[in-house]
């Protein structure tokens, strides 16, 4: 839509507010009462471009921003706009790149079976050294490639890698991978997980799989054969963040997860007033008694310790134990906690 003989942006969201209430308007169809959505991208001449195309360009940017933040509004395009999309399109060719180099890298925490005192594991991480960037966070270049339909191929290189790697431990060591909701959904999956094993000639018992509640929300039926798919490679799979997210205890039902994993964010307030330990109580105790194995996340005080301990929990994992080391260092962190000093802190 075009406006002409403007002189203030006020007059263009006078306009686009008019828009968004006559179309929102619920009307009937067929019997039937319809209510259409609308989002607007706004650019103003010849301040966001001189030109057609460089005009719907900046009104495109402002749509997109009005979509990732209010749907149903209208935003005007910003100058910001254009750095981050440049920025956004630089990282993706940069995670291009960096997937045909294999220029990731995997980290690992260990996993610490309270039991047995004993190192049981290590969760793989994926960390990415750009030679520019320096450390890019996961948190900011795992949502792009998931959004580009890169994250199916770095997540079976993940696997290959992790899988590879944990091959060379001690046979009592599983190694736990994440899988994100989009790579779970692909076909591909349980092919990418059985030729991991068969590529590595690591057993299945030594490979869990940490999926989110949100993985169980989009196709239940459709979800619960893969996993049935993946035990039946021997393969274990925990639920990641366990209380976060929907947390639906159909889910536990409909399918016998081996693991919950205690989110950190419940694992901080523990003997805090008014604090989170009626909660991790009663997820050790809903694992317990559904026969599942209960691991906290994020234990970095032997207070924290001390209460999983006597609530009886089965693994702790965090920074009380080890930050994520690169595999060089794995065997000198098993040492550490499996050898004889490891009850320092039993």
């Amino acid at each position: 839509m075009l406006q002409r003989g403007i002189e203030r942006p006020e007059e263009a969201a006078i306009l686009a507010r008019r828009i968004l209430d006559v179309v929102n308007a619920p009307y009937r169809l067929a019997h039937h009462g319809v209510t259409l959505g609308l989002t607007i991208g706004i650019a103003l001449a010849p301040g966001d471009g001189s030109s057609c195309d460089r005009l719907l360009k900046s009104a495109d940017m402002a749509l997109d921003r009005a979509k990732s933040e209010a749907r149903g509004a209208f935003r005007f395009f910003e100058p910001e706009m254009d750095a981050r999309i440049q920025a956004r399109r630089l990282l993706e060719q940069d995670l291009r790149e960096a997937l045909v180099a294999e220029a990731f890298e995997l980290n690992y925490q260990p996993i610490y079976d309270l039991a047995s005192d004993r190192i049981c594991g290590f969760e793989a991480l994926l960390r990415w050294n750009h030679p520019a960037r320096g450390r890019v966070s996961p948190a900011e270049f795992i949502p792009v490639a998931e959004e580009i339909g890169l994250i199916v191929p770095l997540g079976e290189w993940v696997l290959r890698r992790a899988c590879a790697e944990a091959s060379r431990w001690p046979d009592g060591i599983k190694v736990a991978v994440n899988v994100s909701a989009v790579q779970f959904t692909s076909a591909s999956l349980v092919t990418a997980v059985r030729d991991a094993l068969r590529g590595s000639g690591l057993p299945g018992r030594r490979l869990e799989l940490e999926i989110t509640e949100s993985v169980l929300v989009a196709n239940p039926g459709a979800t619960t054969a893969i996993l049935h798919s993946l035990k039946g490679l021997g393969v274990r799979v925990s639920m990641d963040d366990f209380g976060t997210g929907y947390s639906s205890l159909s889910y536990l039902r409909s399918f016998p997860f081996d693991k919950i994993k205690i989110d950190q964010s419940f694992v901080r307030d523990l003997g805090a007033p008014n604090g989170t330990d009626f909660i991790v109580r009663a997820v050790i105790g809903l694992g317990d008694s559904l026969g599942m194995t209960t691991t906290a996340e994020g234990v970095e005080t032997e207070e924290q310790l001390a209460t999983l301990r006597a609530e009886g929990c089965d693994e702790v994992q965090g920074y009380l134990f080890s930050r994520p080391v690169p595999v060089e260092d794995v065997p000198a962190v098993i040492r550490r906690w499996n050898g004889a000093i490891h009850r320092a802190i039993a």
